[in-house]
Protein backbone atom coordinates (compact mmCIF):
# COMPACT_ATOMS: atom_id res chain seq x y z
CA UNK A 1 0.00 0.00 0.00
CA UNK A 2 2.09 3.05 -1.40
CA UNK A 3 -0.26 5.60 0.44
CA UNK A 4 1.05 4.36 3.71
CA UNK A 5 4.31 4.46 2.89
CA UNK A 6 4.84 7.87 0.45
CA UNK A 7 2.37 9.90 3.02
CA UNK A 8 4.15 13.10 4.62
CA UNK A 9 1.97 13.56 7.37
CA UNK A 10 -1.05 11.06 9.07
CA UNK A 11 -3.86 11.15 11.23
CA UNK A 12 -5.10 7.87 12.78
CA UNK A 13 -8.01 7.24 14.35
CA UNK A 14 -7.68 4.62 16.78
CA UNK A 15 -11.80 4.10 18.67
CA UNK A 16 -12.48 2.95 22.20
CA UNK A 17 -13.28 -0.77 20.78
CA UNK A 18 -9.39 -1.38 20.41
CA UNK A 19 -8.54 0.82 23.32
CA UNK A 20 -10.51 -0.65 26.05
CA UNK A 21 -11.56 -4.15 26.99
CA UNK A 22 -15.52 -4.35 26.81
CA UNK A 23 -14.99 -7.43 29.60
CA UNK A 24 -12.51 -4.94 31.87
CA UNK A 25 -12.79 -1.66 30.92
CA UNK A 26 -9.46 -1.33 31.18
CA UNK A 27 -6.75 -0.13 28.10
CA UNK A 28 -6.09 -3.18 25.86
CA UNK A 29 -2.15 -3.10 26.70
CA UNK A 30 -1.10 -5.51 24.39
CA UNK A 31 -2.90 -4.17 21.72
CA UNK A 32 -1.50 -0.51 22.65
CA UNK A 33 1.82 -1.78 22.72
CA UNK A 34 2.19 -3.49 19.27
CA UNK A 35 0.04 -0.41 17.62
CA UNK A 36 3.23 2.11 19.25
CA UNK A 37 5.78 -0.33 17.52
CA UNK A 38 3.65 -0.28 14.40
CA UNK A 39 3.34 3.91 14.99
CA UNK A 40 7.26 4.15 16.10
CA UNK A 41 8.36 2.71 12.68
CA UNK A 42 6.52 4.80 10.60
CA UNK A 43 8.17 7.73 12.72
CA UNK A 44 11.60 6.18 11.79
CA UNK A 45 11.42 6.64 8.42
CA UNK A 46 10.45 10.39 8.54
CA UNK A 47 6.56 10.53 8.84
CA UNK A 48 4.54 12.64 10.64
CA UNK A 49 1.62 11.34 13.23
CA UNK A 50 -1.21 12.52 14.87
CA UNK A 51 -3.45 10.61 16.54
CA UNK A 52 -7.32 10.61 17.40
CA UNK A 53 -7.92 8.46 20.14
CA UNK A 54 -11.14 7.67 21.71
CA UNK A 55 -11.45 6.05 25.24
CA UNK A 56 -11.83 8.55 27.86
CA UNK A 57 -15.66 7.66 28.62
CA UNK A 58 -15.07 4.19 28.70
CA UNK A 59 -12.03 3.94 30.74
CA UNK A 60 -13.74 6.54 33.38
CA UNK A 61 -16.74 4.44 33.39
CA UNK A 62 -14.72 1.77 34.69
CA UNK A 63 -12.90 4.15 37.07
CA UNK A 64 -16.15 5.75 38.68
CA UNK A 65 -17.98 2.36 38.09
CA UNK A 66 -21.21 3.96 36.19
CA UNK A 67 -23.93 1.07 35.65
CA UNK A 68 -23.79 -0.18 32.43
CA UNK A 69 -26.73 1.53 30.78
CA UNK A 70 -27.19 4.66 28.41
CA UNK A 71 -25.17 7.66 30.28
CA UNK A 72 -26.77 10.31 30.97
CA UNK A 73 -24.84 13.58 29.80
CA UNK A 74 -23.67 14.91 32.91
CA UNK A 75 -22.20 10.90 33.78
CA UNK A 76 -20.66 11.00 30.24
CA UNK A 77 -18.66 14.53 30.98
CA UNK A 78 -17.94 13.00 34.42
CA UNK A 79 -16.36 9.57 32.76
CA UNK A 80 -14.27 12.11 30.14
CA UNK A 81 -13.16 14.10 33.12
CA UNK A 82 -11.80 10.98 35.30
CA UNK A 83 -10.58 8.92 32.03
CA UNK A 84 -9.00 11.15 30.22
CA UNK A 85 -5.77 11.21 32.52
CA UNK A 86 -6.01 7.48 32.13
CA UNK A 87 -6.15 7.65 28.08
CA UNK A 88 -2.69 9.89 28.17
CA UNK A 89 -1.02 7.87 30.87
CA UNK A 90 -1.42 4.48 28.56
CA UNK A 91 -0.25 6.40 25.15
CA UNK A 92 2.79 7.34 27.21
CA UNK A 93 3.89 4.43 28.22
CA UNK A 94 3.09 2.52 25.09
CA UNK A 95 5.17 5.73 23.13
CA UNK A 96 8.07 5.66 25.65
CA UNK A 97 9.84 2.78 24.87
CA UNK A 98 10.13 3.99 21.32
CA UNK A 99 12.12 7.72 22.68
CA UNK A 100 8.51 8.97 21.63
CA UNK A 101 6.73 12.06 23.55
CA UNK A 102 2.93 11.99 23.19
CA UNK A 103 1.15 15.51 23.39
CA UNK A 104 -2.23 15.81 24.30
CA UNK A 105 -4.57 17.81 22.42
CA UNK A 106 -8.58 18.64 23.50
CA UNK A 107 -10.51 20.10 20.97
CA UNK A 108 -14.24 21.06 20.85
CA UNK A 109 -15.85 22.05 17.25
CA UNK A 110 -15.58 25.60 17.59
CA UNK A 111 -12.01 25.03 17.52
CA UNK A 112 -11.92 23.52 13.78
CA UNK A 113 -14.43 25.94 12.76
CA UNK A 114 -13.66 28.84 14.12
CA UNK A 115 -11.18 30.41 12.37
CA UNK A 116 -9.56 32.34 15.17
CA UNK A 117 -9.74 29.03 17.29
CA UNK A 118 -8.65 26.78 14.08
CA UNK A 119 -5.27 29.04 13.15
CA UNK A 120 -4.10 29.17 17.44
CA UNK A 121 -5.24 25.12 17.43
CA UNK A 122 -2.97 24.56 13.99
CA UNK A 123 0.07 26.25 14.98
CA UNK A 124 0.16 24.04 18.22
CA UNK A 125 -0.46 21.21 16.44
CA UNK A 126 2.41 22.37 13.75
CA UNK A 127 4.48 23.24 16.59
CA UNK A 128 3.86 19.77 18.52
CA UNK A 129 5.19 17.66 15.07
CA UNK A 130 7.81 20.10 14.10
CA UNK A 131 9.30 19.17 17.86
CA UNK A 132 8.95 15.63 16.98
CA UNK A 133 5.90 14.76 19.42
CA UNK A 134 3.08 12.48 18.61
CA UNK A 135 0.00 14.56 19.32
CA UNK A 136 -2.85 12.95 20.90
CA UNK A 137 -6.11 14.48 20.11
CA UNK A 138 -9.54 13.88 21.61
CA UNK A 139 -12.66 15.88 21.65
CA UNK A 140 -12.88 17.55 25.17
CA UNK A 141 -15.85 15.32 25.72
CA UNK A 142 -16.05 17.18 29.91
CA UNK A 143 -17.66 19.96 28.24
CA UNK A 144 -19.47 18.86 25.02
CA UNK A 145 -22.67 19.10 25.02
CA UNK A 146 -25.11 16.91 22.60
CA UNK A 147 -25.92 20.11 20.60
CA UNK A 148 -22.25 21.19 20.09
CA UNK A 149 -20.27 18.05 19.35
CA UNK A 150 -18.26 16.61 16.55
CA UNK A 151 -20.67 13.64 17.47
CA UNK A 152 -17.89 10.81 16.43
CA UNK A 153 -14.11 10.84 16.20
CA UNK A 154 -14.20 9.96 12.46
CA UNK A 155 -15.68 13.50 12.11
CA UNK A 156 -12.80 14.72 14.48
CA UNK A 157 -10.28 13.35 12.74
CA UNK A 158 -11.40 14.28 9.57
CA UNK A 159 -11.35 17.58 10.46
CA UNK A 160 -7.89 17.44 12.24
CA UNK A 161 -6.46 16.26 8.93
CA UNK A 162 -7.93 18.93 7.33
CA UNK A 163 -6.71 21.14 9.85
CA UNK A 164 -2.84 19.94 9.76
CA UNK A 165 -2.85 19.78 6.36
CA UNK A 166 -2.24 15.40 6.40
CA UNK A 167 -1.97 13.47 3.40
CA UNK A 168 -3.53 10.69 4.34
CA UNK A 169 -6.37 9.61 7.26
CA UNK A 170 -6.39 6.47 8.42
CA UNK A 171 -9.43 4.87 10.31
CA UNK A 172 -9.05 1.82 12.19
CA UNK A 173 -12.16 0.01 12.15
CA UNK A 174 -13.75 -3.22 13.26
CA UNK A 175 -14.25 -4.00 9.06
CA UNK A 176 -11.01 -4.22 6.57
CA UNK A 177 -12.94 -1.74 4.33
CA UNK A 178 -16.14 -0.97 1.92
CA UNK A 179 -18.26 -3.80 0.20
CA UNK A 180 -20.97 -3.57 -1.90
CA UNK A 181 -23.54 -5.40 0.35
CA UNK A 182 -22.92 -7.06 3.80
CA UNK A 183 -20.36 -10.00 3.53
CA UNK A 184 -21.99 -11.72 6.62
CA UNK A 185 -25.12 -11.71 5.30
CA UNK A 186 -24.53 -11.98 1.16
CA UNK A 187 -22.16 -14.49 -0.16
CA UNK A 188 -21.52 -12.13 -3.06
CA UNK A 189 -20.83 -9.07 -1.15
CA UNK A 190 -17.84 -7.40 -2.86
CA UNK A 191 -14.18 -5.68 -1.61
CA UNK A 192 -13.76 -2.41 -3.02
CA UNK A 193 -9.94 -1.60 -2.47
CA UNK A 194 -10.31 2.07 -4.13
CA UNK A 195 -12.79 4.85 -4.51
CA UNK A 196 -12.30 7.38 -6.38
CA UNK A 197 -14.94 9.44 -6.25
CA UNK A 198 -17.49 9.04 -3.26
CA UNK A 199 -20.89 9.06 -4.90
CA UNK A 200 -24.11 8.46 -4.11
CA UNK A 201 -24.33 4.61 -5.21
CA UNK A 202 -21.23 4.27 -2.71
CA UNK A 203 -22.82 6.11 0.08
CA UNK A 204 -25.51 4.10 -0.04
CA UNK A 205 -23.57 0.73 0.34
CA UNK A 206 -22.87 2.35 4.06
CA UNK A 207 -26.78 3.59 4.75
CA UNK A 208 -28.05 0.22 3.72
CA UNK A 209 -25.42 -3.07 3.55
CA UNK A 210 -23.07 -2.38 6.21
CA UNK A 211 -25.95 -2.15 9.22
CA UNK A 212 -24.83 -5.02 11.15
CA UNK A 213 -22.72 -4.81 14.27
CA UNK A 214 -22.37 -1.06 13.72
CA UNK A 215 -21.12 -0.35 10.43
CA UNK A 216 -24.23 1.66 9.58
CA UNK A 217 -24.44 4.74 11.54
CA UNK A 218 -22.03 5.42 13.88
CA UNK A 219 -19.81 3.15 11.54
CA UNK A 220 -19.02 2.86 8.09
CA UNK A 221 -21.33 5.71 7.25
CA UNK A 222 -20.09 8.19 9.43
CA UNK A 223 -16.54 6.80 7.72
CA UNK A 224 -17.85 7.67 4.57
CA UNK A 225 -18.55 10.91 5.78
CA UNK A 226 -15.40 11.41 7.04
CA UNK A 227 -13.61 10.39 4.00
CA UNK A 228 -15.48 12.91 2.29
CA UNK A 229 -14.83 15.67 4.19
CA UNK A 230 -10.73 14.74 3.87
CA UNK A 231 -11.57 14.62 0.18
CA UNK A 232 -12.17 17.95 0.23
CA UNK A 233 -9.13 19.33 2.32
CA UNK A 234 -7.02 17.05 -0.45
CA UNK A 235 -6.54 14.60 1.93
CA UNK A 236 -6.69 10.57 0.84
CA UNK A 237 -8.86 8.06 3.56
CA UNK A 238 -7.84 4.48 4.52
CA UNK A 239 -10.51 2.56 5.87
CA UNK A 240 -8.93 -0.95 7.79
CA UNK A 241 -9.22 -3.56 10.22
CA UNK A 242 -8.02 -2.49 13.60
CA UNK A 243 -7.77 -5.22 15.34
CA UNK A 244 -5.19 -7.11 14.88
CA UNK A 245 -1.58 -5.92 15.75
CA UNK A 246 0.55 -4.04 14.04
CA UNK A 247 -2.31 -2.74 11.45
CA UNK A 248 -0.13 -0.25 9.31
CA UNK A 249 2.27 -3.31 8.87
CA UNK A 250 -0.94 -5.56 7.98
CA UNK A 251 -1.73 -3.01 5.05
CA UNK A 252 1.69 -2.29 3.85
CA UNK A 253 1.92 -6.29 3.10
CA UNK A 254 -1.09 -6.57 1.34
CA UNK A 255 -3.74 -6.90 4.05
CA UNK A 256 -7.23 -5.69 2.59
CA UNK A 257 -8.10 -2.06 3.38
CA UNK A 258 -10.61 0.85 1.01
CA UNK A 259 -8.42 3.64 0.14
CA UNK A 260 -10.61 7.00 -0.93
CA UNK A 261 -8.72 8.93 -2.95
CA UNK A 262 -8.19 13.01 -2.79
CA UNK A 263 -8.69 15.21 -6.07
CA UNK A 264 -6.39 17.33 -4.96
CA UNK A 265 -3.27 18.06 -2.51
CA UNK A 266 -4.05 18.91 1.16
CA UNK A 267 -2.26 22.82 0.04
CA UNK A 268 -4.24 23.41 -3.23
CA UNK A 269 -7.37 22.23 -1.11
CA UNK A 270 -6.72 24.50 1.40
CA UNK A 271 -5.81 27.48 -1.11
CA UNK A 272 -8.81 27.13 -3.50
CA UNK A 273 -10.85 27.46 -0.31
CA UNK A 274 -9.36 30.39 0.82
CA UNK A 275 -9.71 31.73 -2.84
CA UNK A 276 -13.13 31.17 -3.40
CA UNK A 277 -15.08 30.04 -0.05
CA UNK A 278 -14.20 32.80 2.14
CA UNK A 279 -16.00 36.57 2.15
CA UNK A 280 -13.09 38.90 2.62
CA UNK A 281 -13.37 41.53 5.28
CA UNK A 282 -10.89 43.88 4.35
CA UNK A 283 -8.14 45.03 1.84
CA UNK A 284 -4.18 45.45 2.09
CA UNK A 285 -2.36 47.24 -0.12
CA UNK A 286 1.22 46.44 -1.22
CA UNK A 287 4.28 47.98 -2.46
CA UNK A 288 6.24 46.82 -5.28
CA UNK A 289 9.12 45.20 -3.20
CA UNK A 290 5.90 43.18 -1.06
CA UNK A 291 4.19 42.15 -4.59
CA UNK A 292 6.97 40.57 -6.14
CA UNK A 293 7.95 38.75 -3.27
CA UNK A 294 4.82 37.36 -2.90
CA UNK A 295 4.71 36.38 -6.32
CA UNK A 296 8.03 34.58 -5.68
CA UNK A 297 6.27 32.62 -2.88
CA UNK A 298 7.07 34.69 -0.33
CA UNK A 299 4.82 35.87 3.09
CA UNK A 300 2.98 39.03 3.45
CA UNK A 301 5.67 40.72 5.51
CA UNK A 302 4.73 44.13 7.68
CA UNK A 303 7.48 46.11 5.87
CA UNK A 304 5.73 45.99 2.45
CA UNK A 305 2.36 47.36 3.31
CA UNK A 306 1.43 50.31 2.83
CA UNK A 307 -2.19 50.98 3.87
CA UNK A 308 -4.69 48.80 5.28
CA UNK A 309 -8.73 49.14 4.45
CA UNK A 310 -11.85 47.36 6.37
CA UNK A 311 -12.43 45.80 9.59
CA UNK A 312 -11.28 42.56 10.29
CA UNK A 313 -10.30 39.86 13.25
CA UNK A 314 -7.29 37.87 13.47
CA UNK A 315 -7.77 34.77 10.73
CA UNK A 316 -10.55 36.47 8.56
CA UNK A 317 -9.93 36.37 4.77
CA UNK A 318 -8.54 39.70 3.23
CA UNK A 319 -7.46 40.72 -0.60
CA UNK A 320 -4.47 41.94 -1.32
CA UNK A 321 -3.87 44.81 -3.73
CA UNK A 322 -0.77 46.33 -5.16
CA UNK A 323 -0.30 49.90 -5.12
CA UNK A 324 -2.33 49.99 -8.94
CA UNK A 325 -5.28 48.52 -7.42
CA UNK A 326 -5.27 45.34 -8.82
CA UNK A 327 -5.39 42.14 -7.03
CA UNK A 328 -2.74 39.91 -5.89
CA UNK A 329 -4.47 37.56 -4.24
CA UNK A 330 -6.18 36.36 -0.90
CA UNK A 331 -5.30 35.30 2.53
CA UNK A 332 -5.60 34.87 6.16
CA UNK A 333 -4.31 37.71 8.63
CA UNK A 334 -2.80 36.90 11.73
CA UNK A 335 -3.48 40.14 13.23
CA UNK A 336 -6.62 42.10 13.06
CA UNK A 337 -6.84 45.49 11.59
CA UNK A 338 -5.97 47.68 14.04
CA UNK A 339 -3.18 45.82 15.42
CA UNK A 340 -2.45 45.90 11.01
CA UNK A 341 -2.29 49.60 11.12
CA UNK A 342 0.26 50.05 14.31
CA UNK A 343 2.91 47.86 12.48
CA UNK A 344 2.62 48.98 8.70
CA UNK A 345 6.13 49.31 7.25
CA UNK A 346 7.90 47.31 10.28
CA UNK A 347 10.04 45.10 10.45
CA UNK A 348 8.82 41.89 11.94
CA UNK A 349 11.36 41.89 13.95
CA UNK A 350 10.36 45.21 15.35
CA UNK A 351 6.34 44.42 16.15
CA UNK A 352 6.24 42.74 19.42
CA UNK A 353 7.85 46.27 20.94
CA UNK A 354 4.99 47.78 19.52
CA UNK A 355 1.90 45.31 20.09
CA UNK A 356 3.88 43.11 22.64
CA UNK A 357 3.48 39.93 20.92
CA UNK A 358 4.86 39.08 17.45
CA UNK A 359 3.01 36.92 15.28
CA UNK A 360 5.06 36.66 12.01
CA UNK A 361 4.13 37.75 8.47
CA UNK A 362 0.89 39.26 8.20
CA UNK A 363 -0.13 36.50 5.76
CA UNK A 364 1.67 33.27 5.57
CA UNK A 365 2.27 31.65 2.11
CA UNK A 366 0.99 28.89 3.35
CA UNK A 367 -2.38 30.94 4.32
CA UNK A 368 -2.25 33.01 0.74
CA UNK A 369 -3.74 31.73 -2.74
CA UNK A 370 -2.52 33.75 -5.54
CA UNK A 371 -5.05 35.14 -7.84
CA UNK A 372 -4.88 33.58 -11.73
CA UNK A 373 -2.46 36.26 -13.17
CA UNK A 374 0.12 36.41 -10.53
CA UNK A 375 -0.08 32.66 -10.81
CA UNK A 376 0.53 32.75 -14.34
CA UNK A 377 3.70 34.85 -14.02
CA UNK A 378 5.44 33.08 -11.22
Amino acid sequence: MTALVDARLIVIKVGSALLVSAKTGLVDRAWLAAFAADAARLRARGQKLVVVSSGAVALGRARLKLPRRALTLAEKQAAAAAGQSLLMRAWEEALEPFDLRAAQILLTPDDTEVRRRFLNARATLETLLALGAVAVVNENDTVATEELRYGDNDRLAARVAQMVGADLLVLLSDVDGLYTADPRTDAGAEHIPWVGTLTHEIEAMAGGANLIDGLGTGGMATKLAAARIAAGAGCATLITLGRRAAPLAAVEHGARATLFAAAETPSAAYKAWIAGSLTPQGVLIVDPGAAAALRRGKSLLAAGVRAVEGRFDKGDAVVVHDAEGRELGRGLTRYDAADARKILGLRTTAIAAVLGYEAGPLIHADDLALGRRVAKSV
